[in-house]
């Protein structure tokens, strides 16, 4: 599964575009802590999921990349066999 952060400019952004994209429940707001329950916990993840087009979001959120990257790695080493990247 891709995911297109084009155009996303904010922690708000990212947070809605993913729980629409990986069908969230209604109750997730805009919190890593709830990010993290979802991926291991609530929703079925694909076992490959890519983020395109996040150099904006990266220039723009800088600590929110950040924090996306070290839960990428935490997913990874949780899950050997599911895998989050970014092209």
């Amino acid at each position: 599964m891709t995911i297109d952060l084009s155009g996303i400019t904010s922690k708000p952004a990212f947070h809605e575009l993913v729980k629409r994209e990986l069908g969230f429940p209604e109750w997730y707001g805009v919190s890593w802590d709830a990010f993290w329950d979802c991926i291991v916990a609530v929703v079925q993840m694909p076992p490959q999921l890519t983020f395109i087009n996040w150099q904006e979001f990266d220039q723009t959120c800088p600590k929110d990349m950040g924090i996306l990257r070290q839960v990428m790695q935490d997913y990874e080493a949780y899950r050997p066999t599911y895998h989050m990247t970014l092209a």
